[in-house]
C-alpha cells in the first residue's frame, strides 16, 4: 500500500508522492524557546519522527529540518501582547539569549530521553536574521507589502486566497481591544514581516530599522533556504492553521508566486483531565523530566503517545502511563526471550505468516500513519505461532518506525542459555503429542536450572526467575 497522508491543503487523504525520486524534505515548526517544552509540546516531535521513520522505513532518504523560535514571537499568535523571549527573561532574571540557551539544552535533551532522531538540521532564528530580511524584501518587491510606524506589514488583501486555508471568515475578525496593536494596519490580520523596535532586547538593522522579524517569516525564509522553494511536506499542530501556517502560505505566494509545501499535515493536542489543552498559561503541564523523577520510563510516554492517532490525539492521565509502562516492559521481556534463540526451518505456512504480519503493518503506518492499529498487528504477531526468532526479527523492523527502542534491550537476565531453549522445546513437543507428565517434569527441570516458563496462545516465553 502506498502511503496516504491527510492533507489540510485539500482536506482529505491523498497518496504521498515526493517532489525528488526517493528524497523527501519535511519542515516541522518548533518550539519557542523562553520555557520548558512540556509533553503536550513533545506530543508533537513524538508524532512528526513517526513520520519521518515511516518515510525512511519505506525507502526514501528524509531531510528533515525543525527550527528553534529564539526572537519574535509574541504571546499571543496575532503579533500582539509580550514579546514571549522578553517575558521569560525577566521572569527568570536572565538575559534573551541566557533563557534561550537553557530552554534549546531542554529541549534536545526531551528529544533524547523520546527517543526522538536529531533533525538533520535544527535552525535557530537568530542565526537567518539575514535571510528573513532578504525574504521580506523580496515579498516587498512583488508588492504584498506596506509600512507602518512599526514596521513591514504583509498585506493580505493582496493575496485574494488569503482566507482559504483555514476557512477563516474575516468579516467576523475583531480586533482585540485589550492588548496594543498597530494603528498602522489596514486590518486586524495583516501581519508583521519586521518590527521596528531598537529598544528590544534583540534588535537588528534592516532596511525598514532597527528591529527585529515577524514570528511567520522565520519559517518560510529557513524551510526554503534548506529545502527549496517547494519542498514536500509541512507539519505543525493544529493550532498554526488559522494564523502561523496561514500567514507563512501567503509569505510563499508574495515571495515566489505559490505554496511552499505540498503535504501540510498538523497533530491534535494532547489534552489533560476533562480534555482541557496542556499549556503552561494554566499551570497544568508537565516536562519529560518531570516524568522521570516521578520514576517514569520516557519511552512509555513514546508508547502512550504512538497509541493515538495524531490526528485524534490523546488526552493524558498517570493511569494510562502506567499502562504504557507495563506494555512496554512485557514487550521488552519479549524481546529479550526471543533474541537468543535458534533459527530452524520454516514451514511456507509460517513464512506467509510473516509476509502477512509485515505487509499488515505497512499497511497500518501508510494508512496515514495509523500508529494504533500498527501496535496492534505487532502484539498480534507476538501471540502468534511463528518461530520466535522471526518474531524478533519483526520487532526490530517494526521498531525502525515505532522507536521504542527496542534494540536495546539486553542483560545478562535475559540471555537464555542453548540448553534452556532446547529444554523448552523438548517440553513443548511433549505438550503437543499429550505427554503431559513428562512435559511436567522437563518444566520441573528447567525451574530447578532458574528459568521459568510462561505459556500463551503466542507460545512460550523463557525468563530467569524472578523476571
Amino acid at each position: 500500500m502506498k502511503l496516504q497522508l491527510y492533507n489540510s491543503l485539500s482536506k482529505k487523504k491523498e497518496e504521498f508522492g515526493s517532489i525528488k525520486d526517493g528524497e523527501v524534505g519535511i519542515y516541522s515548526c518548533g518550539p519557542t524557546v523562553y520555557w520548558n517544552q512540556h509533553i503536550g509540546h513533545m506530543y508533537a516531535y513524538v508524532v512528526w519522527d513517526v513520520l519521518v521513520r515511516t518515510l525512511k522505513y519505506q525507502g526514501y532518504g528524509v531531510h528533515w529540518v525543525v527550527n528553534i523560535t529564539d526572537v519574535g514571537h509574541m504571546t499571543s499568535d496575532e503579533d500582539t501582547g509580550e514579546d514571549k523571549m522578553e517575558k521569560g527573561a525577566k521572569r527568570e532574571g536572565l538575559s534573551v539569549w541566557e533563557i534561550a540557551e537553557k530552554y534549546i539544552k531542554q529541549f534536545e535533551q526531551s528529544m533524547e530521553f523520546l527517543n526522538i532522531q536529531v533533525p538533520e538540521k535544527l535552525t535557530r532564528a537568530t542565526e537567518h536574521i539575514e535571510d528573513q530580511i532578504e525574504l521580506s524584501k523580496k515579498i516587498e518587491e512583488n508588492g504584498y507589502t506596506y509600512k507602518t510606524k512599526m514596521g513591514l506589514v504583509f498585506d493580505t488583501e493582496k493575496f485574494a486566497d488569503y482566507a482559504k486555508f483555514a476557512n477563516l471568515k474575516l468579516d467576523k475578525q475583531k480586533k482585540r481591544e485589550d492588548v496594543e496593536v498597530d494603528p498602522g494596519k489596514k486590518t486586524p490580520w495583516d501581519f508583521f514581516l519586521w518590527v521596528r523596535d531598537p529598544n528590544h532586547a534583540m534588535h537588528w538593522p534592516s532596511p525598514w530599522g532597527e528591529g527585529y522579524p515577524g514570528w511567520h517569516i522565520e519559517c518560510t525564509a529557513m524551510s526554503t533556504k534548506y529545502l527549496g522553494r517547494k519542498f514536500d511536506i509541512h507539519t505543525g499542530g493544529v493550532e498554526h492553521i488559522p494564523v502561523h501556517h496561514t500567514n507563512e502560505i501567503a509569505q510563499g505566494y508574495g515571495a515566489y508566486g505559490d505554496k511552499t509545501a505540498n503535504y501540510w499535515l498538523h497533530n491534535a493536542w494532547l489534552t489533560t483531565k476533562g480534555g482541557e489543552k496542556m499549556s503552561k498559561s494554566k499551570g497544568n503541564f508537565l516536562t519529560v523530566q518531570d516524568l522521570v523523577q516521578k520514576g517514569y520510563d520516557p519511552l512509555a510516554l513514546r508508547y502512550l503517545i504512538i497509541s493515538s492517532h495524531y490526528r485524534k490525539g490523546l488526552n493524558f492521565s498517570f493511569s494510562a502511563l502506567a499502562a504504557s509502562q507495563t506494555a512496554l516492559n512485557k514487550l521488552r521481556n519479549y524481546v529479550a526471550s526471543f533474541k537468543s534463540q535458534s533459527r530452524n526451518e520454516l514451514s511456507k505456512e509460517k513464512l506467509e505468516k510473516i509476509d502477512s504480519f509485515r505487509n499488515d503493518f505497512n499497511s497500518a503506518i501508510s494508512d496515514d500513519l495509523n500508529t494504533p492499529k500498527a501496535l496492534a498487528v505487532l502484539w498480534e504477531m507476538v501471540k502468534s505461532n511463528i518461530p520466535n526468532e522471526d518474531k524478533y526479527d519483526l520487532l526490530m523492523s517494526f521498531d525502525e518506525v515505532l522507536g521504542l527502542g527496542l534494540n536495546q534491550v539486553s542483560g545478562i537476565k535475559h540471555q537464555v542459555p542453548s540448553e534452556i531453549q532446547e529444554l523448552a522445546k523438548k517440553r513443548e513437543m511433549l505438550r503437543e503429542k499429550g505427554k503431559y507428565e513428562e512435559a511436567d517434569k522437563v518444566r520441573k527441570d528447567i525451574e530447578e536450572k532458574g528459568y521459568t516458563l510462561k505459556d500463551s496462545s503466542g507460545g512460550t516465553v523463557v525468563e530467569e526467575s524472578g523476571e
